[in-house]
């Protein structure tokens, strides 16, 4: 959780002011600003998801622990380096660099996936969550604040910094009782692939997601552009980041609930009415007149947000193949990079034509879809999964608690 905190909010310290950070190296045109911030907000997530199948197969390997390290210290000296982009060009080739060697946070869930009973499985993962949230509400305040105060480029030397701070922390102070289970025949990416779809519904679960990332972090990057429309002042940094810190303080405050209530009602019952609710909310977003209403908004959504993550990463737990878990969540995770890279290029491209309020009900759109994914691709599957929290028979016991006679 410590982790998750520093990792998390030293990377969101840069999302606030990315697209300042692009006028300051030289791009002025607002429809080439959208385009930009897209395209190198997105291009960390393109090679992320080429590679986050080669880091899940090596963590099954040779542990989840040293995932995290080269993941911590790689990142650690690639954020560093972006303090130092002399142009648009350079901070683009930097993103893609910082892609190939991250997955801090996919390593970190599932070391904690494999190291707790699957009874509590969603307070677990909840918890893990939470510890990540508290750092996305500090990273963009702070981030706006030292970006109003100090300039954009150092906001990327103290992210490097903290970053190195969290791998110590991981090499000192956390413990993996790794096991290696040797496979008798080795396999290829594509056979593994094959595998893991071919236990329903794991496939439909990783379009979900991407569906989420796509709709919800598609936004992100313009958030920024959509805070100086709403609210012009010189401290748009700083605005643009409360209104993201709001969203994290809400998700951190209900992500524990929600993951006690996972375990008890079941995990596709609380991703089933997150998805929903998210939806419903994502779509007066785009007609907001006031900054303030804004912010009322994203608290909202950040509270639907706390449910959606834990469930999803609990259901491709408990569905994925013994011995595979970790390539599961490489898999997983190559379609959460993927959704997070084609949501920011997709947006950016959008805002520059139909503005970014257009966004917002695409989001909406995009989310409902999500919810029809559940309902007829992954509950249904609920029924033949005996051993899952929260399924209930005879009176409400659980099938998990019951022993044979």
């Amino acid at each position: 959780m410590v982790c998750q905190f520093f990792v998390m909010g030293a990377m969101t310290m840069i999302i606030p002011f990315l697209p300042l950070y692009l006028q300051e190296l030289g791009v002025t045109d607002p429809q080439s600003i959208s385009r930009w911030a897209g395209v190198i907000f997105g291009a960390n997530f393109l090679t992320a998801f080429l590679f986050a199948p080669l880091w899940g197969k090596l963590a099954d390997k040779y542990g989840r622990k040293s995932m995290l390290l080269r993941s911590g210290f790689g990142m650690a000296i690639v954020i560093t380096l972006t303090g130092f982009a002399v142009g648009p060009w350079s901070l683009l080739l930097l993103r893609l660099l910082n892609g190939i060697i991250s997955g801090f946070i996919p390593a970190a869930i599932a070391l904690m996936s494999m190291s707790t009973p699957k009874k509590e499985m969603g307070h677990s993962l909840g918890m893990l969550q939470a510890g990540g949230v508290a750092g996305t509400i500090c990273g963009p305040l702070l981030g706006g604040i030292m970006a109003d105060l100090m300039g954009f480029r150092m906001i990327f030397y103290v992210t490097g910094v903290t970053i190195l701070i969290a791998a110590f922390v991981v090499l000192f102070f956390v413990d993996e009782q790794f096991v290696r289970k040797e496979e008798t025949v080795k396999t290829k990416t594509m056979q593994d692939f094959k595998k893991i779809i071919s236990t329903s519904p794991v496939l439909s679960l990783f379009f979900v997601f991407f569906i989420v990332q796509c709709a919800l972090i598609g936004i992100n990057p313009l958030l920024s552009l959509f805070v100086q429309e709403l609210s012009p002042s010189q401290n748009v940094a700083f605005y643009a980041g409360l209104a993201m810190s709001v969203m994290g303080f809400a998700n951190m405050s209900v992500s524990p609930f929600l993951g006690k209530l996972s375990d008890r009602k079941g995990h596709h019952f609380v991703l089933l009415f997150a998805l929903l609710f998210a939806a419903i909310i994502s779509f007066p977003q785009a007609f907001v007149q006031s900054y303030w209403h804004l912010l009322i908004f994203r608290f909202l959504l950040g509270i639907c947000i706390g449910g959606l993550l834990p469930a999803i990463n609990s259901l491709l737990r408990h569905f994925s193949p013994e011995g595979m878990e970790s390539r599961t969540y490489g898999f997983s995770n190559s379609f959460m990079y993927l959704g997070t890279m084609v949501g920011p290029i997709a947006g950016g491209w959008i805002a520059s034509v139909a503005g970014i309020r257009s966004l917002f009900i695409i989001s909406s759109v995009l989310l409902f879809l999500n919810v029809l994914i559940v309902k007829y691709k992954v509950i249904p599957h609920m029924k033949t999964k005996k051993d899952m929290p929260g399924t209930k028979v005879n009176k409400g016991v659980t099938i998990g608690s019951i022993k044979p006679k």
